[in-house]
């Protein structure tokens, strides 16, 4: 069968709509339609089945998609395999991350990957909601604020990131600067409102000091930590940020200072299959050098 016509397959099954394959190809809708019609013609069956809401897949496009899984898998690693036979890192590497860690901590540091990588094109996508599937290579590599959950997973350990709360000068200056934990059933707060991450312990204003009690309503909710920075910089509350964040911000006030808030450890995860990947290496070597002052301030906090 002819692989060109397959990845149309493969694309559109995927996707669930022939524009969005097409666009993944780089071809045209109509030159996506073309191929699988033919692909179909060849085999004598019916792969979709077409519906106002896109393509559905009938019983032999399900017992195709899963040959094609494995041919698109199996092309993936040995694309991967080729660029790491290389001397020299090169190539483009995915990289998967939060989208605050990524933006505010990572992007400003890439400058000194960059100069010691020429090389190397960094595909970086961040994300806090979607969870890349390493082991499908749907991205290479990942920084994570858990641990991998596959056997087939290695890990990195590359420090631990604290958490506090925080508010704006104008916002104690309006509403007062609460002394004890209790004394936030007064105030406004901003809270991560995505319960299905583990991120969600950053909703710990609404916990902190409520052990027997439901916790306090948020006045904000919103899914993306460096919103919520922004947002006590707006002075709309108070909030739990990590304190890497915070200190982009030295005006913001740090709130009920003997109160800690939660702590994530932070990891660099890869599949088993690329431990040899020159540009895996590469990252991983960039990522424990700059992450030496995390585990030296998580060492100091432990002794």
């Amino acid at each position: 069968m002819d692989w060109g016509k397959l990845r149309s397959f493969h694309a559109a099954a995927e996707s669930g709509s022939l524009t969005l394959a097409g666009e993944r190809l780089g071809i045209s809708q109509s030159a996506v339609s073309r191929q699988i019609a033919a692909l179909e013609e060849q085999l004598g069956v019916s792969l979709f089945q077409r519906h106002a809401r896109g393509l559905v897949l009938t019983d032999s496009g399900h017992t195709l998609y899963r040959s094609t899984m494995e041919m698109s898998s199996a092309a993936q690693s040995a694309n991967t395999a080729l660029r790491d036979q290389q001397e020299t890192p090169q190539g483009e590497l995915i990289v998967a991350a939060p989208v605050a860690f990524g933006s505010i901590w990572m992007v400003p540091r890439l400058g000194n990957f960059v100069k010691r990588h020429p090389d190397l094109r960094l595909d970086l996508r961040l994300d806090d909601q979607f969870e890349y599937d390493l082991l499908k290579l749907e991205a290479e590599c990942a920084v994570r604020l858990w641990p991998a959950d596959k056997a087939d997973l290695i890990q990195r350990k590359l420090g631990t990131l604290g958490t506090n709360l925080y508010a704006s000068p104008e916002y104690l200056k309006a509403h007062g600067v609460p002394k004890e934990p209790q004394d936030l059933d007064n105030h406004r707060i901003i809270a991560y409102g995505d319960e299905s991450t583990p991120l969600f312990e950053m909703a710990f204003a609404c916990r902190v000091g409520r052990d027997d009690a439901p916790p306090r309503p948020a006045t904000l909710k919103v899914n993306n930590v460096f919103a919520m920075l922004r947002a006590v910089d707006a002075g709309l509350g108070i909030a739990d940020v990590p304190d890497y964040m915070a200190a982009t911000l030295p005006r913001l006030v740090r709130v009920l200072p003997e109160v800690t808030g939660p702590v994530f450890d932070l990891y660099f995860i890869y599949p088993s299959d690329l431990r040899r990947s020159k540009r895996v290496a590469a990252f991983r070597e960039f990522l424990t050098a700059e992450t030496e002052p995390l585990r030296r301030a998580s060492m100091r906090q432990g002794s």
